[in-house]
């Protein structure tokens, strides 16, 4: 059965644009959006009278939910939301700006939760719909360098699980998405990257950032098939909470949560010695 996606982010060379052009090839209508607005001809023409355009920035939180409203009445319906917009800030911590931390959330926390909230109404109202935030391996497991922008994909995670149990009796699935490594833009045009000034974090940090230059445009991840399947978890009747993608996600991610389920059980006496001796629960 055909349905309407709207995707967040679908300019060329990103998640996005593989998740709706796969969408589209499924026969699929898709409204995606793009900052640019010399960017909406050439994504419209992937699928002529099924790919539409429209101009969003996430950051224009007023924009929002009139450009949903309208995407609602055009179409009649968002069946699927995929909350893709977003990039990344690589830097060390203590160099970070308090302004590139800020604008970091802007854009994917605080755009991600205005366009989940106003495709949310019309959602609940027809008790269907499926919601997707594509967050990263890195909202799973930190790696250093990426202070800011594992903030951001940690607390989408969070949003999303308790947003989850909270829609589930409306007839609303919530999923996370986890890719790992793709070969997309991510890594290249769309990073941002924090000059570095303080030398005592060299010898940790400056190997790091060469590697991940190195690595760029050497991905192991596809992004045409993390697009397929995205489109065998919205075809599932019953979908995952959390879809890890890609062999190097998956392995970094279980490793992970192995380290602090071992960190768990070496202090387990101390985590429960902090009871009252008659064990009463308050609350």
């Amino acid at each position: 059965m055909s349905k309407v996606f709207m995707i967040t982010g679908v300019s060329a060379g990103g998640l996005g644009r593989a998740f709706a052009t796969a969408a589209l090839d499924a026969g699929h209508t898709v409204v995606g959006t793009v900052r640019d607005p010399a960017q909406l001809a050439e994504f419209e023409a992937i699928a002529a009278g099924r790919a539409f355009g429209r101009v969003l920035d996430v950051t224009h939180l007023d924009r929002i939910a009139p450009v949903l409203a309208e995407v609602e009445e055009t179409f009649g319906r968002i069946d699927v939301l995929i909350n893709n917009a977003g990039y990344g800030v690589k830097g060390v911590f203590e160099e970070t700006p308090l302004d590139t931390f800020r604008h970091q959330f802007e854009v994917n926390v605080f755009g991600t939760i205005a366009v989940t909230q106003a495709a949310l109404a019309g959602m609940r109202a027809r008790r269907a719909g499926h919601i997707l935030f594509i967050t990263s391996m890195g909202g799973l497991r930190a790696f250093p360098g990426l202070s800011a922008y594992h903030g951001t994909k940690y607390a989408l995670e969070g949003i999303a699980d308790a947003l989850r149990m909270e829609v589930q009796p409306f007839g609303i699935h919530v999923t996370s998405v986890e890719p790992g490594s793709f070969r997309t833009d991510f890594a290249g045009r769309s990073m941002t990257r924090v000059p570095r000034r303080i030398t005592d974090y060299d010898t940790t940090f400056d190997p790091i950032r060469q590697l991940r230059f190195d690595r760029d445009g050497y991905q192991v991840g596809d992004p045409a098939k993390a697009a397929k399947a995205i489109l065998t978890l919205i075809e599932a009747a019953e979908p995952p909470g959390h879809l890890i993608l890609g062999e190097d996600a998956l392995r970094l991610v279980r490793a992970a949560r192995q380290s602090i389920d071992d960190e768990i059980e070496a202090w387990e006496k101390v985590s429960v010695s902090t009871g009252y001796p008659d064990g009463a629960a308050v609350g």
